[in-house]
């Protein structure tokens, strides 16, 4: 239930306070927000509020009034029937970052309980949701008790939030999408953990992108909002972590939602190994076992979330989870059967030799937007067909006429258009660029 709003409150007065810089009391934040939730507020105020909030920030308690009161503004799950620790994991975002598709599915090999609760693309990063719904027959929004049953029996399961899970988010993450106002650290805060604490969860590892492909663009600000995330979960006794890692390039070799999830198959498969990608999974999956009590030192947890890929059982729990879900049995075994693939594949080539130094990540995940593989309107149809793979890391060593990405595209005027986009990317240099690590920092 939403609890009523008391006392009354006039929400332009919200705004105009925020706007001017006040601090919020808790009762109009509360106020604001269960009325957001009970759809008494316009897309306009709502809009006002996130553009008010992103230029004039939140203290620490109103971070912490604002995340609770959009986990009150629905229900809130609890797994205390469980026999396993309730773990998740979240990413800020960024180009080619599916990690969470691999990650749920071995935690769940290694004994722990994973009820995903995961977003559609925002701006230019693409959405855990989008790139499952590329799965025909895929619920990304099941009842209540299958999503239990699923994760009772699988130990895993990705989906969307429900009807009553976190109802003010899910109205102010799709206003914030199209409004500019994706990057403010406290709606960050208040969406990512409003959702996790709704979930029931007991354990918490993030995943804070930093650089040209990421909300936080440098070091400083990954830090700010790293802190932000992991003292307000902790605060509201959610134990919770924090990586901080690079995203001056794709994550993954492949940026696009089927695509994605070929990546995911080919992870899983052992197919990825000594990759940037590999590195931040296992990283995860490692600190997840540690933190939820499921190993007693470092090299214990590694070995076990390591033969829980090389031993296929995580490539077992994930068909398990998507046939729990609605999809195919047999979707791990033989998805080209499943995955519709674009009409249209062209090669970007390099322009001359030398090394791939630097990449625009941004503008390449806006070239999958482009592609219409994202949204520029919250209600906009996303064409999980088209993307990008074959993705080259920086530091290759190419030569004039070589492919550095393959396009995926509805049309050959997309394909054209979005070559272009893809070439303008990438700077090729006659020196190679020095090494940078993927992983950055931790916080917690």
């Amino acid at each position: 239930m939403i609890p009523p709003m008391i006392p009354p409150m006039i929400p332009q007065e919200i705004i105009r306070r925020k706007r001017d810089g006040a601090v919020l009391e808790a009762s109009e934040i509360a106020g604001f927000i269960a009325a957001l939730a009970r759809e008494e507020l316009s897309d306009a105020q709502a809009a006002a509020f996130a553009m008010a909030v992103f230029f004039r920030g939140m203290t620490p308690d109103e971070t912490v009034t604002l995340t609770l009161a959009m986990r009150d503004s629905g229900t809130v799950l609890n797994w205390r029937s469980l026999d396993r620790p309730v773990a998740d994991k979240h990413s800020t975002g960024g180009v080619g970052d599916n990690v969470s598709l691999m990650l749920a599915p071995i935690a769940a090999a290694c004994g722990l309980a994973v009820p995903m609760i995961s977003g559609r693309g925002l701006g230019h990063t693409g959405g855990t949701l989008d790139k499952l719904q590329s799965i025909p027959g895929y619920e990304i929004a099941p009842d209540g008790e299958t999503f239990a049953r699923v994760v009772r029996e699988v130990g895993c399961a990705i989906v969307g939030q429900t009807a009553d899970l976190a109802p003010a988010d899910r109205r102010l993450y799709a206003i914030r999408d199209v409004t500019a106002t994706v990057e403010s650290v406290p709606l960050i805060t208040a969406s990512i953990l409003s959702k996790k604490l709704a979930a029931g969860l007991e354990n918490l590892v993030l995943d804070v992108k930093m650089g040209n492909g990421a909300f936080m663009q440098d070091q400083a600000a990954a830090e700010t909002l790293a802190r932000s995330l992991v003292e307000v979960a902790n605060g509201a006794g959610l134990k919770t972590s924090a990586f901080i890692t690079d995203m001056n390039e794709p994550l993954a070799d492949a940026a696009g939602n089927a695509l994605e999830i070929v990546s995911c198959l080919d992870f899983l498969a052992g197919r990825k190994t000594g990759t940037r990608l590999e590195m931040v999974v296992m990283l995860q999956a490692t600190e997840m076992l540690l933190q939820a009590g499921m190993a007693e030192t470092l090299e214990d947890a590694a070995f076990k979330a390591a033969n829980a890929l090389a031993s296929g059982a995580a490539m077992e729990h994930f068909a398990r989870m998507v046939h729990g879900l609605g999809g195919p049995a047999d979707f791990c075994v033989k998805p080209d059967a499943y995955l519709v693939p674009a009409p249209v594949k062209r090669d970007v080539l390099a322009a001359h030799d030398g090394y791939l130094k630097a990449c625009e990540t941004r503008a390449l995940g806006m070239a999958v937007v482009e592609l219409g593989g994202g949204r520029r309107l919250a209600s906009d149809p996303v064409d999980h067909r088209v993307g990008l793979d074959g993705l080259k890391p920086l530091g290759t060593k190419v030569t004039r006429g070589q492919p550095i990405a393959t396009i995926h595209a509805a049309s050959e005027d997309d394909a054209t258009r979005v070559a272009r986009i893809v070439e303008d990317c990438y700077r090729i240099d006659e020196t190679a660029p020095e090494g940078r690590p993927v992983v950055i920092g931790r916080v917690g």
